[in-house]
C-alpha cells in the first residue's frame, strides 16, 4: 500500500509535471482534439489506436521497466502501482486494436513503423536512465498525459463497439503526493523535469506523425 500523504508534501515536482503537460502534452495537440470529435473518420481512429499499441502496448512498458531498474528506491512502490495499472491499459489497447481492424492503407508505412519503433526505444532508454528522477519524471508525465489519451481510447471504444475499461491507475492526488515527495531536491526535480519533457516530446512526435498520415490518406 502506497503512503498517500494527505498533507505536508512538497508540491514542486508534481506541479512542474502538470505545467509541462498543460503546455506541451497531448491535450494541446490539434490532431488529438480532432480524433476525439465526431468528425474523425474511423480510419484515423484506427491508425491512432494501432500507433498507441506500437508505442505503449508491449510488455513490460515504461513503468514496469523503470521499476525493474529503479535507480530511485523510494519510487519503487509507486512504480509498482503504475505498472500494475498499465497491465489493464495494455489489454484495453490490444482489445481496441483488434476491434479497429487492420491499419488503414497509408503511404510511407515502412517509415511510420521505423518512427514508432524509435519512439518505443526512446521510452525504454528513459526507463533505464541511471539519473535519479529521470524515469520517475517520464512515468509521472505518462500518467498525467494518459488522462487525455484515455479520452481517445474511450472514444475509439464507443466507435468500435468495445466496452470501455475502467482506469486502473492510483488517483491523481496519490500520484501528485508521491511525485512531490520523489522530486524533493533541486537535482532530482531537474531530472524529473527532463524525463517528463522527453516523454511529452515523444507523444507530440506520435501525434505529428498520425496527423501527417491522415493528410496523406486524404491526398
Amino acid at each position: 500500500m502506497l503512503d498517500t500523504a494527505q498533507t505536508g508534501w512538497r508540491a514542486g515536482a508534481w506541479d512542474m509535471v502538470a505545467q509541462l503537460g498543460d503546455a506541451d502534452g497531448s491535450v494541446t495537440h490539434p490532431h488529438l482534439s480532432f480524433l476525439v470529435s465526431t468528425a474523425a473518420p474511423a480510419r484515423d481512429l484506427s491508425d491512432a489506436v494501432h500507433a498507441l499499441c506500437a508505442v505503449h502496448g508491449d510488455h513490460p512498458g515504461l513503468a514496469a521497466e523503470a521499476r525493474a531498474h529503479c535507480v530511485q528506491p523510494d519510487a519503487c512502490d509507486w512504480l509498482d502501482a503504475i505498472a500494475e495499472g498499465f497491465v489493464a491499459e495494455r489489454a484495453y489497447i490490444a482489445q481496441l486494436a483488434a476491434a479497429a481492424g487492420p491499419l488503414p492503407s497509408t503511404p510511407g508505412q515502412a517509415e511510420t513503423e521505423a518512427a514508432l519503433i524509435a519512439g518505443r526505444h526512446a521510452l525504454e532508454m528513459l526507463a533505464k536512465s541511471e539519473r535519479r528522477g529521470c524515469a520517475t519524471g517520464a512515468v509521472a508525465a505518462l500518467v498525467r498525459d494518459w488522462t487525455t489519451i484515455r479520452q481517445l481510447l474511450d472514444h475509439a471504444a464507443a466507435r468500435f463497439g468495445v466496452e470501455a475499461a475502467p482506469a486502473a491507475f492510483p488517483s491523481q492526488r496519490e500520484t501528485a503526493a508521491q511525485v512531490a515527495l520523489l522530486g524533493d531536491t533541486p537535482a532530482t526535480e531537474r531530472a524529473v523535469s527532463f524525463g517528463a519533457q522527453q516523454l511529452l516530446a515523444q507523444h507530440r512526435g506520435m501525434w505529428d506523425l498520425l496527423e501527417a498520415r491522415a493528410s496523406a490518406r486524404e491526398g
